[in-house]
């Protein structure tokens, strides 16, 4: 035997599958469990759903597995750059002579980490324009149906609740989630895409506004408001949507996103919905305004009318002057017809002086024949003609006239009766009619609250048909000259 074979006789000799399992029995046996503190370096996520990445500091690199099981647990995913505490085991992987770390658990390292990648994932949003206030979409100002979402049995959901049905109640649905945890992002995703896919009308309604509620807490505890998934869903919601996360001094990415922000969820209902009793009398207010001016809009036009109709001449009026002239003429005419003829006679007994009696005779003849034809000529019946065909063309004009007063009357009264018609609709008595009541207390003032009539020495209740007295009280007698009175048309 040699000397090479003498030295190497006391050396075990291994195959690269034995040394390998050694090794790899070795590190495991003692970095069973480590907790490592680095950046995350590069990251890769294959379709099998494992994630691959490199654990770094500023000298050494380590690489690291996530297995499928394990990811879907994680409440945050690693990022590149995200400084982590990694807490796992430590192994080999034979196939390429490497060691590794096989991480059970991977958190951001401390609040600093987790600011870090939230303002990075909110430049990337912001870069989208996801932010951008011309995207948002306007409230509805008054939504039928207001769809909620968040945990069932936190105190959030009965102070939306509380306060929705003090402002003005709303038929509500609930949408449970988690709102804290890993299972919070993927559920509120669920929930905003679930509404915007109900149906209009259909069996189950589609909300007219969306409100996403949490209370107050730590980083970690609203983080999952702060995933990019929740972000991308509130945006693209075509339902308006409220986000009230936290207080009002916590901040997450989906109010950055949401159409409107609310510091705290009470803050969101108010939000969602005005005061009713606030609409109740503004809406009071206006119809008192529309009666009064209505009232004095009719008042205006009577006066107009008024006006109008004592500027326009009589019928009568109108046919004074040409009686008066007929008359005139009439009495004149046959005093004329009387002198005229006397006149003649004169005339002619002077020129019969100066005749001869048979060219006297001729004369007389022919002056009485001539008086005959001028006799006929000067008859009344012309002149009674042209006096009937006067009084006819008169009787038309005065016809004419008369057509054309109600012509220009029609219009007024018609728009009076119009309005005189709306008014009678309007009417509190109407709404009596239908099967309301007022109740006032004994003085007359109206009650319109359950402690106002309680506190009442009594009550006067005014149906459509008249007035009942309750408790002693008696119904106030109309003063002389008191107008009637109106009541809320709600």
């Amino acid at each position: 035997m040699d000397l090479f074979e003498d030295e190497q006789g006391n050396t075990p000799e291994f195959t690269v599958s034995e040394l390998s399992g050694a090794v790899k029995r070795t590190i495991e046996g003692e970095f069973a469990h480590v907790r490592v503190r680095g950046e995350v370096g590069r990251v890769s996520t294959p379709r099998s759903g494992h994630i691959y990445l490199d654990l770094k500091d500023d000298r050494a690199v380590i690489s690291g597995v996530v297995w499928k099981g394990v990811a879907g647990r994680l409440a945050q995913q690693p990022e590149e750059g995200m400084e982590v505490i990694a807490t796992g085991r430590l192994t080999t992987f034979p196939g390429q002579s490497k060691y590794q770390i096989v991480i059970d658990d991977i958190r951001p390292a401390g609040v600093g980490a987790l600011m870090a990648m939230l303002e990075k994932r909110k430049a990337a949003l912001q870069a989208e324009g996801l932010f951008d206030e011309t995207r948002k979409r306007p409230l509805p100002y008054l939504p039928e149906i207001i769809g909620v979402i968040t945990s069932p049995s936190g105190a959030v959901i009965r102070d939306i609740l509380h306060r929705l049905r003090e402002r003005f109640p709303r038929k509500v649905l609930i949408w449970p989630v988690a709102v804290q945890g890993q299972s919070c992002a993927p559920e509120v995703v669920r929930a905003i895409e679930g509404f915007n896919r109900l149906t209009p009308g259909g069996s189950l309604p589609r909300p007219d506004l969306l409100i996403v509620a949490r209370g107050g807490g730590s980083v970690e505890d609203l983080w999952g408001f702060n995933e990019e998934a929740v972000a991308r869903a509130a945006a693209a919601s075509t339902i308006p949507l409220i986000s009230a996360v936290g207080h009002e001094t916590d901040t997450t990415l989906i109010d950055f996103v949401s159409d409107r922000r609310a510091p705290t969820p009470t803050a969101a209902a108010e939000i969602a919905v005005p005061v009713r009793l606030d609409l109740l009398s503004w809406t009071g207010e206006q119809g008192s305004r529309m009666t009064r001016a209505m009232q004095q809009r009719i008042e205006t036009r009577t006066q107009r009318l008024r006006d109008l109709s004592r500027a326009m001449p009589r019928a009568e009026t109108l046919l004074e002057s040409p009686r008066q002239r007929l008359d005139l003429l009439s009495t004149r005419l046959p005093v004329a017809l009387s002198r005229g003829t006397e006149k003649r006679r004169v005339q002619l007994s002077d020129r019969a002086g100066a005749l001869r009696p048979s060219l006297l005779a001729r004369v007389i003849a022919h002056g009485h024949e001539s008086l005959g034809r001028r006799t006929d000529r000067l008859s009344l019946r012309p002149i009674l003609r042209d006096i009937t065909l006067g009084r006819d063309r008169l009787g038309t004009l005065a016809a004419r006239l008369d057509a054309a007063c109600a012509r220009r009357l029609e219009d007024p009264r018609t728009r009076l009766g119009s309005l005189a018609r709306l008014l009678e609709t309007l009417s509190y008595k109407g709404t009596l009619a239908r099967g309301y009541a007022v109740v006032r207390s004994g003085e007359g003032r109206i009650l319109t609250a359950k402690a106002e009539a309680e506190a009442a020495a009594g009550l006067v209740i005014e149906f459509a048909d008249g007035r009942l007295a309750l408790g002693g009280a008696a119904p106030r007698p109309k003063r002389k000259g008191e107008p009637p009175e109106q009541g809320n048309l709600f």
